[in-house]
């Protein structure tokens, strides 16, 4: 007998177990069934002798021997550790049914609701109370504290069960009743944990017989789990009870609750590493984006930095294709990687922050502060380059021009300077009468006087040698040849003028008869002819405007031009008269004439051929000047038709922008809602692209008829392609920052309305609508979610501490995705480095190290490999050859040490 001391327990403080109330309502007319009661009398008759022995007694009827409750009691002690008050020795029946309920008020202390059962009924040895009463004491201390991924007690004990025989063949755990009866499931729960005692293999579906004794009899001799039935009475029911088979597998349970931890702690390793795989491998894949990213930038600004300078217009054009194919072929995908870039990243480091693990920081060089800053450094180059494109093909089309000009003038001049030398050199004067000589001095100054006049067409061509050298025109060399020959001829020609006339003037003391009329003559078809000349020239010249202003003044020029016409013809037809005079004094005093006129070359009839073809060149030029017109109007066309175009796309990119702003700070619905709307919206953005493109075609016209300048707007295409790439990045950004609110949501189990109230105070405080709180505005803002910042003595202090989590960089403003994951962190609990290294140290059997078998036995392989990997060898006093240290790796995973 069992000496019972005076009752010491402490009251239970478990609240009523209500779960649990379905099951203690248990039907008692299934125990009319005459096989369920057999199964459940035995089960429960053998659960309880499994505890009795420990007290060195045990029952053989189970409703006969609890009848005077002393069984009964002793059976709650052991089970339940306690001491029950003083059980009555006496015979009566009052005696029995008091400390039967004794018995039930100590079931009742532990939370447990107790239905239609009275101690009456077990002190008359009632079969179906007494097994119902029976059936309490288990679910309450067998069942009731099996919890399996937050589902307890039979839900709890169901789970445990499925899990552990998954990977077994022909067994399906569904219920406790008919899922058991092939004996499969109870060999397959022994295997699992203990697979040197069952060949599982040699098992048949067929011979359930066989299973179910191997099952018992090796779970009775190894894992001292009594025999609770017998094979042929769970084969022989169509349905085995519920409640004998939940007992019998409670016992399998408790038996390997040490495996039970084991698996617990490799799931949470599992779950901590594959956050950490998931994690580097977004890390290696920025790295690879960014690499490749600023090796595309490296290969491309050297390209947009050549400045190698081309000798024609259309070797410039070609060029400028290059550039125009680079702008919207090549760029458009890096500016999409780019933008991925940052969207990866901003990512990344909010997993890292909701996985508590130390921030991303990428290799040398390869921030994304790196990226904007090589980016900034590739359109720097971009703007120069097609700047330099522009000024380049200004150039060349200026020196195409002025060469053209410079051989044109340098025509003339040849033509004019041949045998000039020759006619200067000769000493005719030796030889002629004194009329002669002095018809010779006057022809030498009529030559002066086209000398002098001549003067300005040399200075002309020196002037423009010297500019094309200046723009640096690429035969430069031959111009300069050719210039340089025809100063030297110039200053060759001065001085034999100069010698001439000495010679004319020595001579002129004895010479005086000259001919006034044919010095007049001379003296005004020379000038008369040098401004044909200079007519003829600039009627021929080439001209080159860029507007409609400038080509309106050339044709305002030639107007003048041509009303100096008619003057122009009197002085001929004046220095024809003067001709005609000289003949007809001839003939009324019969004088011979043995030449022309002896002081000038130019003859009447040079005179009327120039005239007519500079008459011929006045409307040829007046159709060159209309052609001209009419391509500076069409070019006007092209400027106003991209000036609305870009006008348009400008105050679109405008309004976008100032949408998204107030879209940022005015969104409702749920995340989700947010995130669907804010793609439409980006859907609709995008929709917008073919009004780009137009503007792109309306871009390529302009650039292909050289127009550089547009005073209908204000906008460059340089100006709108940088507009529209910030909306688009704008956009992907917001949606990043709900996508990263979603995550911090899921990942904290933060609720819908958590993240309303948030951002209600957020944007109450945001007066300014800027996105960000200056400090005073956020401690106003923490002061309305209850946060004492305002106390003398600590707040200060505590408001610096959440600066200084929610400010790292100390810029004085918080945004919003730093507030949020400052309140998620205030409110949700997070894996530690502490938990991770207790999960260790259950699998390694409280060890201080873990070995690599052990960790290729409780996890999946390539998450035990993961770890064998970068765990350093255990160096304590008590490491065995291949001890891992566990410690370290842990602290590493949450950047607490070095690995």
């Amino acid at each position: 007998m069992v000496d019972y001391h005076a009752a010491n327990n402490q009251p239970s403080t478990g609240g009523a177990l209500s779960y649990m109330e379905q099951e203690n309502d248990w039907d008692r007319d299934l125990l009319l069934d005459p096989a369920w009661e057999k199964q459940q009398r035995k089960t429960f008759t053998a659960w309880c002798n499994s505890h009795l022995r420990k007290a060195g007694t045990q029952i053989e009827n189970i409703e006969e021997d609890f009848r005077d409750g002393l069984k009964l009691m002793l059976l709650l002690e052991v089970i339940s550790g306690e001491r029950l008050p003083k059980p009555e020795r006496g015979k009566m029946r009052v005696h029995k049914i008091n400390n039967v309920n004794k018995a039930l008020d100590f079931i009742a202390s532990k939370g447990v609701k107790l239905v239609s059962i009275g101690a009456e009924e077990i002190v008359d040895g009632n079969t179906k109370m007494t097994l119902g009463m029976i059936w309490t004491i288990i679910l309450r201390f067998a069942i009731q504290d099996i919890s399996v991924e937050e589902t307890s007690a039979k839900e709890g004990l169901l789970l445990w069960c499925q899990r552990k025989t998954a990977p077994y063949k022909n067994v399906n755990v569904q219920n406790f009743h008919i899922s058991w009866k092939d004996g499969l499931a109870f060999n397959a729960l022994i295997h699992r944990h203990r697979p040197d005692l069952i060949d599982y293999d040699s098992l048949r579906k067929d011979d359930p017989v066989t299973n179910l004794n191997n099952a018992f009899e090796v779970a009775e001799k190894h894992l001292d789990i009594p025999k609770m039935l017998d094979a042929e009475d769970i084969v022989g029911t169509l349905r085995p009870d519920e409640k004998a088979i939940m007992t019998y597998v409670s016992c399998f349970y408790h038996a390997f609750s040490g495996a039970q931890k084991a698996e617990t702690a490799a799931n949470r390793i599992c779950k901590v590493l594959a956050v950490n795989q998931e994690n580097e491998q977004m890390m290696e894949d920025y790295e690879k984006l960014a690499s490749d990213l600023l090796e595309w930038i490296r290969r491309t600004i050297p390209w947009l930095e050549n400045r190698t300078q081309e000798k024609t217009v259309n070797d410039m054009q070609v060029k400028q294709e290059d550039f125009r194919d680079y702008r919207c072929v090549h760029k458009p995908p890096k500016v999409q990687e780019k933008c991925q870039l940052e969207i990866s990243f901003n990512t990344l480091q909010t997993k890292l922050r909701l996985s508590n693990r130390p921030a991303f920081m990428p290799s040398e060089g390869r921030m994304v502060s790196d990226i904007n800053k090589a980016w900034h450094n590739l359109e720097g180059a971009e703007k120069g380059y097609e700047e330099w494109l522009l000024s380049e093909i200004r150039r060349l089309e200026r020196l195409e021009h002025l060469a053209v000009k410079f051989h044109q003038k340098c025509a003339i001049h040849e033509s004019w300077t041949d045998g000039k030398e020759a006619m200067l050199t000769q000493k005719d004067y030796e030889t002629c009468t004194l009329s002669e000589v002095k018809a010779l001095l006057r022809k030498h100054e009529a030559f002066e006087s086209d000398l002098a006049a001549h003067q300005d067409r040399v200075e002309q061509i020196a002037a423009i040698a010297q500019e094309l050298n200046e723009l640096d025109y690429y035969d430069a060399a031959s111009v300069n040849a050719r210039c340089q020959k025809i100063c030297d001829q110039w200053d060759v020609l001065g001085a034999l003028t100069h010698k001439r006339k000495e010679s004319l003037e020595r001579t002129e003391k004895q010479l005086e008869s000259i001919d006034e009329l044919y010095l007049e003559y001379a003296k005004r078809a020379a000038p008369f002819n040098n401004w044909m000349e200079g007519a003829m020239e600039d009627l021929q010249d080439m001209f080159i405007v860029h507007n409609i202003e400038e080509i309106q003044g050339l044709i305002t020029a030639h107007e003048q031009f041509k009303s100096t016409l008619p003057e122009a013809n009197k002085e001929r037809e004046a220095i024809q008269s003067i001709q005609a005079e000289v003949q007809k004094i001839a003939q009324s005093n019969g004088i011979k004439l043995s030449g022309g006129n002896p002081y000038t070359t130019i003859t009447p009839e040079s005179i009327n051929s120039k005239w007519e073809q500079a008459m011929a060149m006045v409307p040829q030029r007046d159709d060159a000047l209309q052609e001209e017109l009419n391509k500076q109007n069409s070019n006007d066309d092209l400027r106003a038709k991209f000036a609305t175009q870009a006008n348009a796309v400008g105050g679109y990119i405008q309004e976008k922008m100032e949408e998204i702003g107030r879209i940022s700070i005015e969104m409702n619905g749920t995340l989700e809602d947010q995130l669907t709307n804010l793609k439409k919206y980006q859907k609709n953005i995008m929709s917008y692209m073919p009004e780009i493109n137009k503007l792109e075609g309306h871009h390529q016209q302009i650039q292909e008829a050289l127009i550089f300048d547009n005073q209908y707007t204000s906008y460059t295409m340089e100006h709108l392609r940088v507009g529209w790439e910030q909306l688009l990045t704008t956009i992907a950004r917001t949606i990043n920052e709900v996508e990263n609110q979603i995550l911090t949501r899921d990942a904290k189990g933060i609720s819908q309305e958590q993240l309303y109230e948030y951002r209600a105070s957020f944007n109450h405080f945001d007066k300014d609508h800027s996105g960000a709180l200056m400090a005073e505005e956020f401690k106003a803002c923490l002061i309305s979610l209850g946060y004492d910042v305002e106390n003398e003595k600590t707040g200060e202090a505590e408001f610096n501490r959440i600066m200084g989590i929610v400010d790292p960089n100390g810029s004085g403003a918080v945004t919003f995705q730093a507030f949020i994951d400052f309140m998620s962190t205030e409110t949700t609990d997070r894996d530690t480095a502490d938990q991770v290294i207790a999960s260790f140290k259950i699998l390694a059997a409280d060890k201080n190290y873990i070995t690599a078998d052990e960790l290729r036995r409780e996890l999946p392989p390539d998450q035990a490999e993961y770890c064998i990997a970068r765990m350093a060898p255990y160096t304590g006093p008590d490491a065995v050859p291949g001890a891992l240290d566990y410690m370290s790796f842990s602290t590493a995973l949450y950047g607490e040490s070095d690995l």
